[in-house]
């Protein structure tokens, strides 16, 4: 099993969209980076869970445990015209986008903040790409260690 951090916009996507979400479950879609896209195509498998995180937000932080339902798949949204992710480059025979199905396992309350996160960053979470400066991906791998460490923050 791989572990995953999924960082989201609570404004744009939050836990409580994904929790009011049909089966709790959603399409994480709209990745438009390269190294994102090729987790979510090669790496990621149905069983993996993954850490809920809202960022660009006032408190960023945990504040959810999701599981992959649905492995890597192309992406639909890059070649319907009328949807925001779409990619007048994608092609239905060679796709460049992928997503991946992810359903709310439970939320986190309270969250595992990013102020908290940081408190670790010399120690059990030294290598965390979260908490890197300049890191902006939208999923991340999170190590086995990383992952047991912060649930034993929650």
């Amino acid at each position: 099993m791989n572990y995953w951090l999924f960082k989201t916009e609570p404004g744009t996507f939050g836990i409580d969209d994904l929790a009011s979400a049909r089966n709790r479950t959603t399409t994480w879609d709209g990745v438009r980076n390269y190294q994102v896209r090729n987790f979510l195509r090669d790496t990621m498998k149905k069983g993996d869970q993954g850490f809920f995180y809202h960022s660009s937000c006032d408190v960023p932080g945990i504040y959810g445990i999701v599981r992959v339902v649905r492995a890597g798949y192309p992406e639909r949204a890059a070649l319907d015209p009328e949807h925001r992710y779409f990619d007048a480059g994608s092609d239905p025979a060679n796709p460049r986008w992928y997503a991946v199905d992810v359903q709310l396992e439970r939320r986190i309350d309270p969250p595992i903040t990013l102020e908290e996160l940081r408190k670790h960053a010399q120690g059990a979470l030294a290598d965390m790409l979260i908490l890197r400066r300049g890191n902006r991906l939208s999923v991340t791998p999170v190590t086995r260690d990383e992952w047991r460490f912060i649930l034993s923050l929650a």
